[in-house]
């Protein structure tokens, strides 16, 4: 993430405050990261896919200004959530989608060393919901380094700080969550 930090976070704060004038400066300055995140998350969907990149931000900024209630701490936590809502939408219409079919043609999902998520289709990225929700259920902070790192595109500095936590636990959070969702995903 390498965006201005404190202008954005001033922005947040100010939103969160009620500051319209504050959302409308903002928009422009996150725009672009979002797409990213949203492009990175819809490489790993079957062609076809009806959702576009560009529809996935859309759908998950207008959640995100409707989310008033939110007190925004920082840059980090906004792109956290919007990671979050990204991930979520995709996994709600892949789980319908799968109802649809009523199971369809399962694959195997595989962890690469440096992604957590494969180039499956939709039934994957359910999967791996369903493993990261049950590594959250056993060890909420090892779950939170995967979403941070996969999912946020957070760098370990970054999550460290996010978590309070070290860097070094960061790599050996990272390194245990990858090995129990391989276990999980490939069973």
């Amino acid at each position: 993430m390498e965006l201005a930090g404190p202008d954005i976070t001033e922005l947040l704060v100010a939103w969160s405050r009620g500051d319209t004038k504050a959302l409308e400066a903002l928009t422009p300055l996150v725009y672009d990261h979002l797409h990213r995140l949203a492009r990175r998350f819809m490489a790993g969907e079957r062609p076809g896919h009806t959702f576009q990149a560009t529809a996935l931000v859309n759908e998950a900024y207008v959640r995100l200004i409707d989310s008033r209630q939110v007190e925004w701490r920082d840059r980090t936590h906004f792109f956290v959530l919007a990671a979050r809502l990204m991930r979520r939408i995709l996994v709600d219409f892949a789980r319908s989608h799968d109802n649809l079919k009523k199971g369809g043609d399962r694959r195997r999902t595989t962890l690469d060393e440096a992604l957590l998520i494969s180039n499956e289709p939709d039934s994957d990225l359910v999967a791996l919901d369903d493993a990261l929700q049950a590594l959250a259920a056993i060890d909420t902070r090892k779950a939170q380094v995967v979403e941070l790192r996969f999912f946020g595109g957070l760098d370990e500095r970054e999550i460290a700080q996010t978590l309070n936590i070290s860097a070094d636990t960061v790599q050996r959070d990272w390194k245990a969550a990858r090995a129990w969702l391989y276990g999980q995903l490939t069973n």
